[in-house]
């Protein structure tokens, strides 16, 4: 059977594609798990710079980090739909990515945190808390993965794609009737079945990186181009941006609780 990842990015055809044929079997014209970490490390960079910006602007004006705000979120999604489509673009698009969403995440960050009961600094350091207990989600997750004490088989894989599936298709739900005033309370509300629906969700990004770990390590096993490193780079932050984001909601609902 076909391996495939859960994330959207992340599909085996993109190795076997022939636009991604290596073109020789020299070791340092391939894919290497070493080189793809060492590039989503850059696109973190990326990210923080782009999202101090941003940060600072809402802090000081919320009305004035909107547009960028905006302008990140849209131009995040387009770039990213054109690399998933054209992973072959990947280096050249997936620092931009990273740049756009910055600028989205720096402004979305600080105003969740203002909209929080803060008990020292900004939100009380509420995105500080998102940003390491992703991080050392990541790091766990990581851990798990290289010392195989959870294996990527077929069945989970099987699992975490429809799960993923399903809140993909939650979250759309929610969006479409918020135009129509509807809203979701179990989704945005700070009861336990909302906190839990986060709980459940940010536990789902994490299993999501188990997925990508695993298609890095086989597209590297496999000896696909140099160049996929900036693909496999782009894909992981989607999942770690995802987390984050997952991670702030829930920190957000559970401060609202207080």
């Amino acid at each position: 059977m076909q391996n495939t990842s859960n994330n959207p990015v992340l599909k085996d055809s993109v190795f076997s594609g022939t636009s991604f044929q290596s073109q020789t079997g020299a070791l340092t014209s391939q894919m290497t798990v070493q080189g793809t970490m060492a590039k989503t490390a850059f696109l973190l960079l990326a990210v923080t710079l782009s999202a101090a910006y941003t940060w600072k602007l809402a802090v000081d004006d919320p009305s004035r980090a909107m547009p960028w705000m905006l302008g990140g979120a849209i131009g995040g999604f387009i770039v990213a739909m054109v690399i998933s489509f054209k992973p072959k673009l990947a280096p050249s698009l997936a620092v931009p990515y990273a740049l756009l969403e910055g600028l989205f995440l720096g402004a979305i960050s600080a105003l969740v945190a203002q909209s929080v009961p803060a008990d020292s600094g900004v939100g009380g350091g509420i995105v500080f808390q998102a940003v390491m207990l992703t991080f050392t989600t990541a790091l766990s997750m990581l851990a798990l993965y290289a010392f195989r004490i959870i294996r990527v088989t077929e069945r989970l894989r099987s699992i975490v794609m429809a799960a993923t599936g399903a809140v993909m298709l939650f979250y759309l739900v929610s969006f479409a009737l918020s135009f129509f005033g509807v809203q979701m309370t179990m989704l945005h509300g700070s009861g336990p079945m909302s906190i839990g629906i986060s709980l459940f969700v940010v536990g789902l990004a994490a299993f999501n990186l188990l997925l990508d770990f695993d298609f890095i390590e086989r597209g590297a096993r496999q000896g696909a181009p140099k160049a996929m490193e900036w693909f496999g780079a782009f894909a992981l932050m989607v999942t770690l941006v995802w987390l984050y984001l997952e991670i702030l909601r829930l920190l957000a609902k559970l401060r609202g609780r207080d």
